[in-house]
Parts: structure tokens; C-alpha cells; sequence
């Protein structure tokens, strides 16, 4: 009797899905004069030379031994297995001589792309049962959202490069709409259900999406837009950056030490920004520098963002917050996103890589949520106040049992929504996503509640 196989119309979508975030990739290395591969635009990360190793090792890691492949450069399989966490180790040390030349590694991309498709190609994977079946579309899934959550990495990779480093793309346009008039939704008691449950049926999703728990939410009051760089620039000329009293004492220390008077994607100037009202404030975009869009979400870490909501007397919300106020209603059901349960598309928010920047906060009013609050998915990535940790019943992945749990440490907060730089299939309800709070190099906006 014949081994059962993987379902072909499903194994023909994957595979294509897969080579559609590989010409995403792809595209952004074509930014890239070769001179540039071996930058490090963030001093805590690898140099961008990895990056075009490790998509293709981790596919290769990942998918070869369940499809039976023995390595065919196994040094390369190690070197560029990982990347590096900020948090801890120190700094980087290695130089541009350590790394192997450009066409040593697309070589052994393209051989690993080649022999992983030729197999993939004959249909029969892991097909021996049910389960084995699922694992394989699972871990196709897994190299998919591997690939593009690297797609928005790169991103901030690209913009932190100097311009002179990188081929250029038009310019952005300037944006000197106002500042949308900032209010508050009042959110009704209602239940948050975070995450999504166990079991056969589940939808994909990674380990830390699941164990689903409901959370009971007392009313409480939310901003109906993100803080934006006109309203955060309130806090930079009340001398907030000066202030001790709105920061945590490891966020003052951080701050101090690095000399930080403003958002990163901010650029003064002047030599005193925060006390020269005369100051001329620019944003850097990724391909130019333009007037400080006032309208557009202010990006900035989970240290500036906490400082700014205990300036202004509110907080950050929960994650139960967060979900309460995008997902929920007034009929006490939840929705699979803000709108409705229609699929993402470029009337409800900036997300799927249309655009390199920001929009304004309100320039997707179809994308609010039944209670009205906009912005919720795209344009940038949420602080919550809430740890990263796992729901109930967490089970790492067998294959990657380091992907989420290695992070469970305290030192990291959830982020919900997306980013204009973050693909449509992860703006799933059930997604996280996770950032320590002094790295600012993440299309990171915020919003502030009170109880």
C-alpha cells in the first residue's frame, strides 16, 4: 500500500509561499553595493553578511533531516545557524576577514535551495502519517514566517545603514499633515482571550501563541490613536529626557549613559534640542532625510514609552488590554481582527511591505476597531507592559526549543499589531511579538490607557 501524502494543493501553496518570501529577501540584499555586506549597522547584531547565510541555513537546518539530506557544507550549517540576542554577551568582536567572500556564500545558498526544492518537489516529505504530515506543513509554515519575520529585521538593519552604504530608492515624500486631535475610548468590563488552544485543529501559529487563556478586564479608558511625533515632542520640550522622575532607574541609567535626548528615528538640528524652540527636527527615513512628519506614530523604545505615559499620568496598556481594545465588542463577542473578520488588506492599515514608512495614525479609519480605537494593525509594532512569558501549558517547538523559551527571562515585553514592514499572515490575532525595552532600532509606536 502506498505511503500517504503530504495534501498536494496544500503542499503546492506552501511551496509557493516560500518562494515568494525568498524573492523578499532577496530584494532587500539587492540594496546592497557588495562593499556593504560587510557593515554592521547595529552594533549588537551581526554584520549583514550572516544574514545572507542564516535565511538559507535555517531552512536548510531546519528542513533536511526530516526530508533525509545529508549537509553539503556543514561548516556553513553552524556559522550561520544563529544570530544574536542584544540583551547580555557583550558586544560583537569579529572583523569583515572572519566571514567568507560573497560568492562562497550565495553558492551555498543556491545549492541549498536547490536540493531542498528538488525534494520538496516529489510530494513526499514526511508522509508517513497524519502526524507526520502536519509536522511537515508545520515546519514549511515555520520557514516561511522565519523568512519574512527576517524580512522586517532587515529592515531595521537597512535604515540604521548610512545612506551612502545602500542603493537608494525614491524618496519619501514629506508628510506635514497635523497631528490628529488626541482622545480617549472608554473600553467597557469585558474578557480578553489571548492566545489560541491546543489540539489538532489548532491553526499554525508558534509555541508561544498557545494554551489560551481569558482574561477578565476591568473598564478602562485607551488613546484612539498611537502617541504621535507632535504629541511626543511635547515630552522632549518639557525636558522629560532631563527628568529622573519619569523613568525607571535602570532606563535613567541607560539613558544617561548613552547620552539619549530623543528617539532614535529623530534627528535635531541643534546642539541643544530640547530647550531651543528654534530647533529644526528632521526623521531619518530609510532612504532620506525628511521634515519630522508630526502625524505619523513617534517610534521609540519600551523605556521612552513608559517614561512619556508616566510624564502624561497614564500607563501602558496590558496585553489584555491591548486585546480587549482591538478584538473585542460591544456585544461581548471578539472578532479575528479590529474590523471584522474580512482579510488584511491596504484599506485597514500600513503592513504587507507596501510602504518603507510610516502613515499618519488616522489614515486608515476602515482598520478601527468596534470601539472605535485606530491604528491597531501596521505602521508600527505596540509596547504592552506585560513581561514576555508563556500562556498555560506552553510546549516548546521539538525543533526550535529555543525560539520563544529563551526569552522568558523577564527583560523582554509584548508587542502587539505589526509594523508597515511585518507580512499579513502574522497580524493573527494570537501572534506576539517581543523586544527588550532599550533597543530602538524597531518600528515600535505606543498608546497610553488609565483605569
Amino acid at each position: 500500500m502506498a505511503s500517504p501524502r503530504v495534501r498536494p494543493e496544500l503542499h503546492h501553496s506552501l511551496s509557493l509561499r516560500l518562494k515568494e518570501a525568498r524573492t523578499r529577501t532577496d530584494s532587500l540584499f539587492d540594496l546592497l553595493p557588495p562593499n556593504s555586506f560587510y557593515a554592521r549597522p547595529i552594533a549588537e547584531r551581526h554584520r549583514l553578511i550572516f544574514y545572507l547565510g542564516h535565511l538559507e541555513a535555517f531552512d536548510w537546518n531546519l528542513l533536511s533531516g526530516p526530508l533525509g539530506l545529508e549537509s553539503h557544507e556543514p561548516s556553513f550549517d553552524k556559522l550561520f545557524a544563529f544570530g544574536i540576542d542584544p540583551v547580555g554577551g557583550g558586544l560583537p568582536k569579529d572583523r569583515p576577514g572572519d566571514w567568507p567572500g560573497i560568492a562562497q556564500v550565495e553558492r551555498y545558498n543556491r545549492r541549498s535551495r536547490e536540493r531542498l526544492d528538488d525534494e520538496l518537489a516529489k510530494g513526499k516529505g514526511l508522509a508517513q502519517s497524519h502526524e507526520d504530515r502536519t509536522l511537515e506543513e508545520t515546519l514549511l509554515r515555520v520557514a516561511i514566517e522565519h523568512r519574512l519575520m527576517h524580512a522586517e529585521t532587515l529592515a531595521y538593519l537597512l535604515h540604521n545603514l548610512p545612506l551612502e552604504k545602500k542603493i537608494l530608492h525614491p524618496g519619501v515624500p514629506c508628510d506635514p499633515r497635523p497631528s490628529p486631535r488626541s482622545h480617549s475610548v472608554t473600553i467597557p468590563v469585558g474578557i480578553a482571550t489571548l492566545g489560541q488552544p491546543h489540539g489538532p485543529n489548532a491553526n499554525f501559529g508558534w509555541d508561544n501563541e498557545f494554551g489560551q487563556e481569558e482574561v477578565h478586564v476591568p473598564s478602562f479608558a485607551i488613546d484612539a490613536y498611537p502617541v504621535t511625533n507632535a504629541e511626543f515632542m511635547k515630552f522632549v520640550r518639557a525636558a522629560g529626557y532631563e527628568d529622573s522622575r519619569y523613568w525607571r532607574p535602570e532606563d535613567w541609567h541607560w539613558i544617561r549613559q548613552q547620552r539619549i535626548e530623543h528617539p532614535h528615528f529623530w534627528v535635531a538640528r541643534s546642539s541643544s534640542p530640547a530647550t531651543d524652540p528654534d530647533t529644526q527636527w528632521e526623521y531619518r527615513a530609510m532612504f532620506a532625510a525628511i521634515p519630522l512628519p508630526p502625524a505619523w506614530p513617534v517610534y521609540v523604545t519600551f523605556a521612552e514609552a513608559s517614561a512619556y505615559a508616566k510624564w502624561a499620568r497614564k500607563k501602558l496598556p496590558t496585553e489584555a488590554h491591548w486585546h480587549r481594545a482591538a478584538y473585542g465588542t460591544p456585544e461581548e463577542t471578539e472578532r479575528p481582527y479590529p474590523w471584522g473578520e474580512a482579510p488584511p488588506d491596504s484599506t485597514r492599515g500600513n503592513f504587507h511591505f507596501d510602504r518603507w514608512h510610516a502613515t499618519a495614525v488616522n489614515a486608515h479609519p476602515e482598520g478601527a476597531s468596534a470601539f472605535g480605537v485606530q491604528d491597531l494593525l501596521g505602521n508600527g509594532w505596540e509596547w504592552t507592559s506585560t513581561p514576555f512569558a508563556p500562556f498555560r501549558g506552553f510546549e516548546p517547538f521539538p525543533f526550535y526549543r529555543g525560539y520563544s523559551a529563551d526569552f522568558f527571562d523577564g527583560r523582554h515585553f509584548v508587542m502587539k499589531g505589526g509594523s508597515p514592514r511585518t507580512d499579513a499572515c502574522m497580524l493573527r490575532r494570537s501572534f506576539r511579538n517581543w523586544f527588550q525595552p532599550h533597543y530602538p532600532y524597531v518600528y515600535a509606536q505606543f498608546r497610553c490607557v488609565e483605569e
